[in-house]
């Protein structure tokens, strides 16, 4: 009987190793998924949730690198400071603004420019590389170039105003004209992106729907809105989710075009950000400024994943 209790009890503790290593070498599928999703949890968790905690702790101290007072826990001071800060309002005003004239802007010449690359050409590759090139160039050299088309003395654009007979406008010293010569350029930049994300869903529509249409007598106009815009609208609402979310953070431009003047008039909020952690070196108000705008970002991308699931 001793004999027998020890055999099965070595043959348990076999039979249980043998049983560990095969879950290990032979994972089910729910382990199988948690193992290869854990690296990119844990690389997601350092280079965006951990600074983005870090980013909020900061919001709620008081530090300053040019007091030389070592930081010290504020609570809800810097976001009451926000509150009373016309600069803030100013800027977030503009940076709302500029997501509201430029995002609806560039889907439209974006549909346009794509529906152009889209037409059955006999050559493709220059139409389609043309849609590249805004895209590719850098927004500060975007800003630098058109800053120096709208330039009151020898700027691109006044003179060709002067060639049709019209008075040259001196864009950057009025803070309306300084505004949409800033919203032409970032028009114009971003407008390609939309372009190729909307090309690549014209590219997944079937011929075969348009020419049944042809057969059933649908004019073009009628295809476009039957056809083509309700299979687009997947790739519209990507397309507007990440111009939207550029748009909230705008600063390149504005900043190489302007520097937010004439004032602050064009200032966003990126920018005003910029001033107070860099020039200021006020890392507890800019950190406050600096979570307004990633929970802008935040709702912004949760009414778009909404409307996304309420189609669905």
């Amino acid at each position: 009987m001793a004999m027998a209790s020890e055999t099965t009890l070595v043959t348990t503790r076999n039979e249980s190793g043998t049983k560990w290593w095969t879950r290990f070498l032979d994972p089910s599928e729910g382990t199988l998924a948690v193992l290869l999703l854990m690296p990119a949890a844990l690389l997601l968790t350092l280079i965006i949730v951990y600074p983005v905690c870090r980013l909020i702790w900061t919001s709620f101290q008081n530090l300053s690198l040019t007091s030389g007072v070592p930081a010290t826990f504020a609570g809800l001071e810097n976001y009451t400071l926000m509150l009373e800060d016309p600069v803030f309002w100013e800027t977030t005003w503009n940076t709302v603004l500029i997501t509201l004239i430029t995002v609806p802007g560039a889907l439209l010449i974006g549909m346009a420019l794509a529906l152009m690359a889209n037409l059955p050409f006999n050559v493709k590759w220059p139409v389609r590389l043309s849609l590249l090139i805004p895209w590719a160039l850098p927004l500060s050299f975007a800003g630098l170039i058109f800053a120096w088309f709208f330039h009151s003395e020898y700027g691109v654009v006044n003179d060709v105003l002067r060639r049709l007979g019209i008075e040259g406008v001196i864009w950057f010293n009025s803070a309306n004209w300084a505004f949409a010569a800033i919203c032409l350029t970032i028009i114009w930049k971003t407008s390609s992106f939309m372009a190729l994300i909307i090309l690549a869903g014209l590219q997944t529509i079937p011929r075969s729907l348009y020419e049944a249409a042809d057969v059933d007598g649908a004019g073009r106009l009628r295809q476009f809105f039957e056809i083509t815009l309700p299979l687009l609208k997947p790739a519209i609402v990507v397309a507007l989710i990440f111009r939207t979310i550029t748009a909230l953070q705008t600063f390149d431009i504005p900043f190489t075009m302007t520097r937010g003047g004439p004032g602050t008039s064009t200032a966003t909020l990126a920018m005003y950000i910029h001033q107070n952690t860099v020039d200021f070196l006020d890392l507890g108000y800019g950190s406050a400024l600096a979570v307004v705008m990633f929970a802008l970002s935040m709702g912004v991308t949760a009414i778009y994943l909404r409307m996304i699931r309420a189609k669905g």
